[in-house]
């Protein structure tokens, strides 16, 4: 029986506890190393070198999302898991985009995860039913309203996640390796798409869709 070595990302301890403990059920499955961001996440890819990534989306720094595409254009064959809360439009399509293999919630079933787990090591995609239904519902009309969120591109998604986090225009360009005027008109965008005037504005937004945890 061959090991699988994973990596766990998630910057509550608990839950990593949590999942550690799911997975413990599994001789096969062996968690190898953990880590509270996604800057941690990359260092630690480099270090050892897992078989697989379970990623939280909502971390504070780069956030899931941002350190997902950084895994994949470092070691394309890497399969990630986003593990989230969030469970609606945009992030599900926009975690693949960035190359994610899998996408369950927190709120899903041991048993999900760890059908999660053996679908994406045999080279297959999994998402969660529950996600699933709702991106499928999303591609008809009259299914509640549209999130303005799914206007969003993964880079506009991530400045906004770091502005409500409280990041200036220079740290966020720092993480995100762009220039500062790349980095404002990316919220001048995002004051145009969601129609907001402030930085203040683009938090709640952020708060509203739960994209961030309340202080």
């Amino acid at each position: 029986m061959n090991t699988v070595n994973i990596l766990l990302v998630d910057d509550h301890e608990l839950f990593r506890t949590g999942l550690k403990s799911i997975l413990q059920n599994r001789e096969d499955l062996l968690v190898v190393d953990e880590a509270a961001s996604g800057e941690e996440a990359i260092e630690k890819v480099r270090k050892e070198l897992p078989d697989l990534v379970l990623m939280d989306v909502n971390m504070p720094g780069i956030g899931g999302m941002e350190t997902t595409r950084r895994l994949q254009r470092m070691h394309p064959e890497l399969p990630v898991i986003a593990v989230t809360v969030l469970n609606d439009d945009p992030f599900p399509r926009q975690l693949l985009d960035a190359g994610a293999r899998g996408f369950v919630t927190k709120g899903d079933s041991a048993d999900e995860l760890i059908m999660a787990i053996d679908e994406v090591l045999q080279g297959k995609y999994h998402i969660s039913r529950t996600v699933a239904q709702k991106l499928a519902l999303s591609g008809f009309k009259g299914e509640g309203e549209a999130s303005p969120l799914a206007t969003l591109s993964p880079r506009e998604m991530q400045t906004l996640l770091m502005i409500a986090q409280g990041k200036t225009n220079g740290e966020i360009s720092e993480v995100m390796y762009l220039s500062p005027k790349t980095i404002s008109t990316f919220r001048k965008r995002l004051f145009e798409k969601l129609g907001v005037t402030s930085n203040v504005e683009l938090s709640q937004v952020a708060l509203r869709y739960k994209l961030v945890d309340p202080l």
